[in-house]
């Protein structure tokens, strides 16, 4: 999708941060760390909060409850939205359709259904929203994905993921708090490292005995993807002792060979013959400073970045898909998973310009990316 730049001017670009949680404060050092970008604005529901983290910063940020005008305010160019993913919705549109262009937190929103909606609200406004999978900028991954293709197609792609994180908060009470909070991060890999998306899923979600979540913390989920590769998640998360990494543990399967991650350290890889990985791009910086760097790279030159709204819709598609597999016992076709969700769209959408975008998808067949 063609959307508005914002050329550069040789100064930093200007960002309003909305969320200033946990996942805020990290955003907060990366802004804080990257000299493309400024800070001039801190948004919370909670301002006092905000205006604490304000009053510890070297110089004046405007504060606020509300996004937009607090951008409006401090001259805000474009927003970081790092709110709980009830809220990625109604912020994200709000700023979208105020000509500020976004970087959100994952998952793109709380439903599919909502995804498309802001898929169509960039299409109308011509903003950028893009959404941060920040497990993609990694090295090792890159390198991993070589690999996969030196040995490939691959025919088999799995990870294994297995922490016990004690939270606290939402995420203990969430019904699905490993697929949707976690394994989206995974899913979403497993689409860059196989090039392709989901056709079908068949999943199991359980919750062991001992879980300390109210939901299910643990599942397997088996993947068709394009091109008639298998992608298998398996994990929990509560399952204390040899704990995987944080980006899980991988191994890719082809006709030439092996490839295998560990999530921590550099890759590997055995090939048959003389194949051998061919060493290309690398992400502009490592997880959120990735994202961020991408996103203020795309707002210069107009280059569509990795999470474009259009494109990540497919992984919160694949994490849906899965919970409605596990909950009917039953193959999930993902096409179904979209058209039900932009039917869902345009039962649920309050702007009638977005509900217009929606129709015509709808009108051609579906909803496309």
């Amino acid at each position: 999708m063609n959307f508005r730049t914002i050329p550069d001017d040789g100064q930093p670009l200007k960002v309003v941060l909305v969320g200033v949680g946990g996942m805020g404060q990290a955003w907060l050092r990366a802004i804080e760390g990257c000299p493309e970008v400024e800070l001039v604005g801190l948004v919370d529901l909670n301002v006092a909060a905000a205006q604490a983290i304000a009053d510890g910063l070297d110089r004046r940020v405007t504060v606020g409850a509300d996004a937009v005008a607090v951008a409006a305010i401090s001259g805000g160019q474009a927003v970081i939205d790092v709110t709980v993913p009830v809220a990625h919705h109604p912020v994200t549109t709000a700023s979208l359709f105020a000509g500020l262009p976004v970087l959100g937190e994952k998952p793109v929103a709380s439903t599919v259904a909502q995804g498309l909606s802001l898929a169509a609200a960039s299409e109308i406004t011509g903003e950028l929203f893009m959404v941060s999978q920040s497990r993609r900028y990694n090295d090792q991954l890159w390198e991993f994905k070589e690999q996969i293709a030196a040995i490939g197609p691959a025919g088999v792609l799995t990870t294994e993921f297995f922490k016990a994180p004690h939270f606290g908060g939402f995420r203990d009470e969430m019904d699905h708090p490993l697929l949707l909070d976690m394994a989206v991060h995974q899913l979403d890999s497993a689409r860059y490292l196989l090039g392709g998306d989901p056709i079908s899923v068949y999943c199991e979600e359980y919750n062991p005995s001992w879980s300390w979540y109210r939901g299910d913390a643990g599942c397997t989920a088996i993947f068709e993807m394009a091109g008639g590769a298998r992608y298998v998640f398996t994990g929990s998360w509560c399952s204390p002792g040899l704990e995987t990494s944080w980006n899980g543990s991988w191994r890719a399967s082809g006709e030439h060979g092996s490839a295998l991650w560990n999530g921590d350290q550099a890759p590997e890889v055995e090939a048959l013959g003389s194949t051998q990985p061919i060493a290309g791009a690398r992400p502009l910086g490592d997880g959120i400073d990735g994202s961020l760097r991408e996103f203020v790279h795309a707002l210069r030159t107009g280059e569509t970045p990795m999470g474009e709204v259009h494109e990540n819709v497919y992984s919160l598609a694949m994490v849906e898909a899965a919970i409605e597999s596990g909950r009917r016992r039953a193959r999930v076709v993902l096409a179904d998973v979209m058209t039900a969700a932009l039917d869902t769209a345009l039962e649920t959408e309050a702007r009638e310009d977005v509900s217009v975008v929606l129709k015509s998808w709808q009108a051609s067949g579906g909803y496309r990316g």
